[in-house]
């Protein structure tokens, strides 16, 4: 299983969002997600999504909330942890990306976009400020076929 990070930095009522639409056989090709990546030896999940937000926007992180860890598990890709921070306070003005578009999204139209349907609800967990979470999204394609939250199932949305 793969370690990685992704963040939902905040501004105004927005997320800067990434537009996934550079890389070809990208798995998050067309979707719009947060800024993020693979962790490099000896980092912790702070380190990663710190250097993660720099390397891709530009943007210095100066107090990320790590929310929770998301685990997923595909039936056509590689397995993944995924750290989930949220940041509010950051340095520094977005520049341009090399996987795909940045761009400030208000929070009430995110949703409207293409986006994995577990992005949904972490994204909600995230937003409710709900304690340090653990989510398993299970995928069967790009079809979610199962959540799990602390260990609970949830009910098909």
């Amino acid at each position: 299983m793969k370690n990685t990070t992704l963040c939902y930095i905040e501004r105004d009522g927005a997320w800067l969002l990434l537009h996934r639409v550079k890389k070809e056989n990208d798995e998050n090709r067309d979707k719009w997600i947060g800024i993020g990546g693979h962790f490099e030896e000896n980092e912790s999940p702070e380190d990663c999504v710190c250097r993660e937000a720099l390397e891709e926007t530009g943007l210095r992180l100066t107090a990320p909330r790590y929310c929770g860890i998301v685990t997923f598990v595909s039936d056509r890709w590689e397995g993944e942890y995924m750290h989930l921070f949220h940041a509010e306070d950051f340095e520094g003005e977005p520049k341009d990306c090399d996987e795909g578009v940045l761009e400030w999204v208000p929070k009430a139209k995110v949703r409207t976009l293409p986006q994995w349907e577990g992005d949904r609800i972490f994204l909600d967990l995230m937003e409710r400020r709900v304690p340090f979470f653990s989510l398993k999204l299970r995928y069967e394609g790009e079809h979610l076929r199962e959540a799990i939250l602390n260990g609970k199932p949830l009910p098909p949305r």
